[in-house]
């Protein structure tokens, strides 16, 4: 694989089972790229590991008076610098297209990831961690993965260089052969050390990065209460403590790269007072001493790799880990489903609370709880919770899925079930980019981005994008900023409500759509949403008036369970649980109203119920 290859057709199905393995498999799959980058490495080692061979040669020559001896050794050693260079530029040619590759790898396995999980993703995983993760952690696995080939390319070179060594002066090279791989081990105790403070660095360093993230999306919230500073005292601790650890991981690293400087010094003392006793007995040449010497020099160049390849999997460690956390994270239903690819059509029906959604008709869904109406709208979804995927997957009993028309939408192959039912939930994301690439989505072709702009109530909206890019006179070419920061909440509202009803599913469930627009505006919104979706169904999530009233059909989902089916000015005036919910009315306004109708002669059956809880609540509080 080639950077210009880029993106990988199929990344691959990765070992996420814990950090190693998944780098492992990394690893696994760019094997041609490691051989490469390994030949070439090999190259580049083992002629600068010649050269101390070479000088060693020319001095003997130049002892011996020896001209041809001279000038052959010249040539070797222009060859050697050939070999050299070719070696070194196409060893980080190869090892920096392994880095990339490997990172683009990491990146599309994410992508994919997210893609999959959708919404589910940042409840089950904090937002910081996900951006951690796809930045930083990626660039360290990728350094990890590079790395390898260079070891490897050193290991081998220093292994050869002691063998020739103990070949060519047997008495040196012993001494040689026996320090190297002390050397090499040394570090190896203070590795566990520096890799748990590695690991509390990355730790500290990814809750900053939450912090920072969460600060920064609620930062018009913020600022409306005062809290900026606040947050940014908090996010100037986190960042100390990022930096205390950070400090304590250097030092760590410094002692490690001090023992490596330090000990091949010994090492070299030891070679040249060895030598230069050999050398006065007479028992080895000057040139042998000079290439032994040079070759015990130039073996610290590879053996800074081992020190490399430490520090690289201490870094890459934990952030492999948190990218296996990530992708072993599956969806609560089967993405591949165990039905044929066809979408279906029919009424909509939710058995663990008993909600029908009739087809082709605008349905409305009051709850009291929000946390419920938001569980209840992603399983209408197809988006069964994640407990009852696991009971499934441990043989308990089957999960209790939304069913369209008769079919279970988990049973339906991923792309199925999203084309039959969209969710629109309540803090819809807008990605940056044009108004027209905003609203380039997967969609019917029945339904045009004006329709939709005009029954979300765009208007004002186009407007303002209008005016935010003076180089643009097409509003559809206007730029939105990430998250549509630049735009209100109402404005963002209805952009997304707008670009759901471009998709045209065959079932629409939007969950609080108009809780940031104002009375006025949100009135047209039903209208024309009503208009809009004519013979589609739809299901709305709300607690609005002016919504619930343009509804063919309102259902009150009560502590988990259909309790009320009707028309909103039915419902209103004979429940008084949908009452206190649509109304804000309390309980004490519900016992005067039911008191004041008693006082008149015009009790209803839901007046007694209400005076006899509350006469109930008052004799088992006496």
């Amino acid at each position: 694989m080639q950077i210009q290859d880029l993106p990988y057709p199929d990344p691959g199905v990765p070992d996420a089972r814990s950090g190693p393995r998944f780098l492992w498999w990394l690893g696994r799959n760019q094997l041609g790229g490691q051989f490469k980058a390994l030949a070439w490495g090999l190259l580049h080692f083992l002629a600068v590991s010649a050269l101390p061979f070479c000088v060693g040669l020319a001095v003997q020559s130049v002892v011996d008076h020896s001209g041809t001896r001279l000038a052959l050794t010249g040539a070797l050693m222009a060859v050697c610098g050939v070999c050299i260079a070719l070696g070194e530029l196409m060893l980080h040619r190869t090892a920096v297209t392994n880095w990339i590759t490997a990172a683009a790898r990491v990146q599309q396995l994410l992508a994919r990831r997210t893609a999959l999980l959708g919404s589910a993703l940042t409840r089950r995983v904090a937002a910081g961690e996900v951006v951690a993760v796809s930045t930083g952690d990626v660039e360290r696995i990728g350094w990890f993965v590079e790395g390898v080939s260079r070891f490897s390319a050193a290991a081998v070179t220093v292994v050869v260089v002691c063998v020739a060594l103990v070949v060519y002066q047997p008495a040196l090279g012993v001494i040689v052969a026996v320090g190297v791989p002390v050397l090499a081990v040394a570090v190896l105790p203070l590795l566990p050390r520096a890799t748990r403070r590695a690991d509390v660095q990355r730790e500290k360093a990814g809750r900053a990065t939450e912090l920072a993230s969460d600060t920064v999306a609620g930062l018009r919230v913020l600022r409306g209460i005062g809290g900026e500073e606040l947050f940014l005292d908090r996010y100037r601790r986190a960042s100390q403590e990022v930096r205390r650890a950070a400090v304590r991981s250097a030092r760590m690293w410094s002692a490690i790269s001090a023992i490596q400087v330090l000990l091949p010094g010994l090492l070299m003392i030891a070679v040249v007072w060895r030598g230069v006793q050999l050398a006065r007995d007479g028992r080895i040449a000057v040139g042998e001493l000079v290439t032994v010497y040079s070759a015990v020099m130039l073996l610290t160049y590879p053996l800074r790799h081992f020190e490399e390849i430490a520090m690289a999997y201490s870094f890459s460690r934990p952030a492999a880990r948190r990218a296996a956390r990530v992708l072993s994270l599956e969806r609560a239903m089967d993405s591949g489903g165990s039905r044929a690819a066809e979408v279906p059509g029919g009424d909509l029906y939710d058995p663990v609370t008993g909600l029908l959604a009739p087809e082709g008709r605008f349905t409305a869904v009051v709850c009291g709880d929000p946390d419920a109406a938001g569980l209840l709208a992603e399983r209408l979804g197809g988006h069964a919770s994640q407990q009852g995927a696991v009971a499934r997957a441990e043989g308990g009993p089957r999960s209790t899925s939304a069913v369209l028309g008769g079919v279970p939408l988990d049973e339906l192959p991923l792309e199925c079930a999203r084309t039959a039912v969209l969710v629109q939930d309540k803090d819809p994301v807008l990605l940056s980019g044009s108004l027209r690439e905003l609203l380039d989505v997967p969609a019917s072709g029945l339904v045009s981005a004006e329709a939709a702009l005009s029954a979300a109530q765009c208007g004002d909206v186009l407007d303002a994008l209008t005016q935010g890019s003076l180089d643009t006179e097409d509003p559809m070419d206007a730029r939105v900023t990430e998250r549509g920061r630049s735009l209100s909440g109402g404005q963002r509202q209805r952009l997304a409500l707008a670009r759901s009803l471009i998709t045209d599913p065959e079932v629409l469930v939007l969950d609080e759509p108009t809780s940031a627009v104002d009375s006025h505006t949100e009135a047209r919104i039903a209208d024309g949403v009503r208009s809009l979706r004519a013979g589609r169904t739809t299901v709305v999530f709300t607690s609005s008036p002016l919504l619930l009233d343009h509804a063919d059909r309102v259902v009150l989902v009560h502590e988990g369970e259909v309790v009320a089916v009707g028309v909103h000015r039915e419902l209103v005036h004979s429940e008084p649980r949908y009452r206190a919910v649509v109304t804000r009315e309390t309980e004490e306004e519900a016992v005067a109203e039911a008191a004041d109708r008693t006082a008149l002669g015009a009790v209803t059956v839901d007046d007694e119920a209400v005076l006899d809880g509350v006469l109930e609540e008052i004799e088992e509080t006496a």
